[in-house]
């Protein structure tokens, strides 16, 4: 089996599908790795590191392609619409995987079933036990929770822990952290950790107890009996009298904070709003909004993906892609969690084997034999 590595050609991806570190267990399985120059730039990774590690290294993406069974990927291949036809270039036959973002880019999975490429979207990965090393959302999610609070202190003009001095008391800075999945608890550990009062919120009470193991105050609303929960582990959209309260109860909250960091998202749909501008204008000057939740629509409307928008002294953040700001460290994780993918579908002698019946395979297929054959993307692309 071959699998190619290719330079990420999206704007502000600077992470990597593979690092010396998987190379070498792919080849210690029996696969040869193909890298193309410069792969690893952006992640602090030279292609000396890659050779060394039993991969080849090629100049052009063609060379590094040819005759590849497999291409690991960080971001969805682009269409010509988008750039440079990537797709056009993958061999029919081979697999592909990595973040496809499917329902954002209905283009480019059809084009993918066309291209006859079976294309794997981590994204769909089950949320189970034997899952668990291969989710690469919580990877990237964890770093980009982490980074959201540092960003948003260096931008806030007070300190965020306690100071006593011979002047005075520095009062601590509050932080807000709205939904507590992977990306909020490691925002809520960090700022604790650089000495905020810290306050979450999240529509499963479930995680009332996590919140409060890592030093948060958890503000919730009485869901009267409402399952905020899916069978996936992810929050559930609720009902209108929930809303309405949830909104004042964030309403309050926000007005109270100095950082506010954003995360809630629900799959396969546009992000919630959580901080409408009537909540932005209640906040005071100097305050820092981070929405973590801007590419998939957000959960302020204000913020705009790669901007910082200022609305009356309260700066509102949509990160582009924080992960890929953290890509040493980030990439170092994903290449993880693709290689505990691939390896059971590596048979002994280094050749592809793909279990079709495993359910982590079943779930995380998007497109196979010229078709795109994900339930949830059915309708979206074929019709």
């Amino acid at each position: 089996m071959r699998i190619a590595v290719l330079k990420e050609l999206r704007a502000g991806e600077d992470r990597v599908a593979a690092t010396p570190d998987s190379v070498k267990r792919f080849c210690a399985k029996g696969a040869t790795v193909a890298v193309e120059a410069g792969a690893g730039a952006s992640s602090g990774i030279d292609d000396g590191a890659y050779e060394a590690a039993g991969a080849s290294v090629f100049g052009s993406p063609e060379g590094a392609l040819e005759g590849a069974d497999v291409v690991l990927r960080v971001r969805c291949p682009m269409t010509a619409e988008q750039g440079v036809d990537e797709i056009a270039q993958l061999p029919a036959g081979s697999l592909v995987v990595g973040f496809l973002n499917p329902h954002s880019n209905p283009d480019n999975i059809r084009a993918l079933a066309t291209q006859r490429v079976t294309a794997f979207a981590v994204e769909f990965l089950p949320r189970i036990s034997r899952a668990q090393s291969m989710d690469a959302l919580s990877s990237q999610s964890n770093l980009a929770g982490y980074k959201a609070v540092v960003d948003a202190a260096a931008m806030l003009p007070k300190a965020l822990p306690m100071m006593m001095t011979a002047a005075g008391t520095v009062a601590p800075a509050k932080v807000l952290v709205l939904g507590a999945g992977v990306a909020g608890l490691q925002a809520i550990a960090t700022a604790k950790r650089l000495g905020a009062v810290v306050s979450a919120f999240d529509v499963r009470p479930a995680v009332r107890e996590q919140v409060e193991s890592l030093g948060g105050r958890f503000i919730e609303v009485d869901a009267s009996g409402e399952d905020a929960e899916t069978e996936g582990g992810y929050a559930r959209e609720m009902g209108e009298d929930y809303r309405r309260r949830q909104q004042q109860l964030i309403h309050d909250a926000a007005a109270a904070s100095d950082i506010v960091i954003t995360t809630a998202l629900i799959p396969g749909r546009p992000a919630p709003v959580l901080l409408p501008a009537a909540t932005i204008d209640n906040m005071p000057p100097g305050s820092v909004v981070i929405d973590l939740a801007v590419e998939a629509g957000g959960n302020c409307p204000l913020s705009r993906t790669g901007e910082t928008v200022d609305r009356n002294g309260v700066r509102v953040v949509g990160p582009r892609n924080l992960p890929g700001t953290l890509s040493h460290d980030t990439s170092a994780l994903y290449a993880r969690n693709l290689y505990a993918f691939m390896e059971p579908l590596i048979a002994e002698g280094g050749d592809l084997n793909v279990p079709w019946d495993d359910p982590i395979v079943a779930a995380s297929v998007v497109t196979r034999d010229g078709a795109v054959v994900h339930e949830s993307l059915k309708d979206l692309t074929n019709g």
